[in-house]
C-alpha cells in the first residue's frame, strides 16, 4: 500500500535492526484517513472469505481491525492482555510472548464473542515472529471457529512470522507494507 509505505518513510523511526517506531500514525496517535484506507484494503482482499468476525489484540491492532470490520459489515473483537473484574471465567485464553516489550501476555476473549463455526479474520499492526498470530489462532480454534487469514499492517519480512503463519498454520497472510530490513536508520521495503 503506497500511502502506508510513504507514511512509514516520512514518520517511522528506526530504533534498531528489529524495531520500527510508528507511534505518530498507528500506535499512539492514529491517522484516521490512513486507517480507513487500510480497512478498505483488507476488506477488499478478504471479501470472498465469508467473514463473520474480525479479531485483533489490544491495543495497536484495534484501529485497523475496526476499520476492516466496518468495511466488511461485521463485529470487531479484541483480545485483552489482562483479565478485568468484569471479564469473569467464561473466556478463551492463550499465552503470547512480545518481542518488543519482552514480556509474556495472557490473551483473553470472552466465550460470548467468538462462536463455533464463525469465520474469523485476524488483523494485527505488526508481524515479526508470529507469536501474536499463534495466540490469536489458538483463541479462534478454542471456540471451534475457523481462522481464515491474517491482515498485517507492517510485516518485518526479515523475521520468520510469515513462515510461521503460512507453513506452520496453513493460513494466508496479506501485508500492507513489507519491510526487508531496518539498517543504519533506513527502512527498505520488499520489492513486489
Amino acid at each position: 500500500m503506497k500511502e502506508l509505505e510513504e507514511k512509514i518513510l516520512e514518520e517511522g523511526i528506526v530504533i534498531g535492526p528489529n524495531i520500527l517506531k510508528v507511534d505518530s500514525f498507528l500506535n499512539q496517535q492514529i491517522d484516521c484517513k490512513l486507517i480507513q484506507q487500510m480497512g478498505k484494503e483488507f476488506a477488499e482482499y478478504f471479501k470472498d472469505k465469508n467473514i463473520d468476525k474480525v479479531l485483533t489484540v489490544e491495543s495497536s491492532g484495534i484501529a485497523p481491525a475496526l476499520a476492516t470490520a466496518l468495511e466488511l459489515g461485521v463485529k470487531c473483537v479484541f483480545a485483552r492482555k489482562q483479565q478485568s473484574l468484569t471479564t469473569g471465567d467464561n473466556v478463551y485464553h492463550s499465552s503470547v510472548y512480545s518481542f518488543t516489550k519482552q514480556v509474556t501476555n495472557e490473551l483473553i476473549v470472552s466465550k460470548n464473542f467468538i462462536k463455533e463455526d464463525e469465520n474469523v479474520l485476524m488483523i494485527d499492526d505488526f508481524l515479526a515472529n508470529g507469536q501474536a498470530a499463534k495466540g490469536m489462532v489458538a483463541l479462534v480454534r478454542q471456540a471451534g471457529a475457523n481462522p481464515v487469514g491474517f491482515g498485517i499492517v507492517i510485516e518485518k519480512s526479515f523475521s520468520d512470522g510469515r513462515s510461521v503463519i503460512e507453513n506452520e498454520m496453513g493460513l494466508e497472510v496479506y501485508s500492507l507494507a513489507r519491510i526487508a530490513k531496518l539498517e543504519d536508520g533506513k527502512i527498505t521495503f520488499v520489492e513486489e
